[in-house]
């Protein structure tokens, strides 16, 4: 298989760093090395609820785009390609 294109990649690496930073929060863990005393209610309401908004938008943004993943999407590609209907 071709390699990917940059943007399949960018947008996959982020999805992993979302998702692994959401277990993290569901986890009670966080990803800064911050105490339980230094962090007040609401402050923790807003990271968890910060980092859920990130997982999902990343989430929704890297997998909207065609990806052309699997071989069929390769092929799909080079033939969109081939017609000048894509970059």
């Amino acid at each position: 298989m071709k390699t990917f294109d940059k943007g399949t990649v960018i947008r996959t690496v982020l999805l992993f760093i979302a998702l692994i930073n959401q277990t993290l929060v569901m986890f009670g863990q966080t990803v800064l090395p911050i105490s339980e005393e230094q962090v007040q209610t609401a402050g923790e309401a807003l990271y968890v609820a910060g980092s859920t908004i990130f997982t999902m938008v990343t989430a929704v943004i890297a997998w909207f785009k065609n990806n052309y993943v699997t071989y069929k999407g390769q092929l799909q590609k080079d033939a969109l390609k081939q017609k000048g209907l894509t970059k």
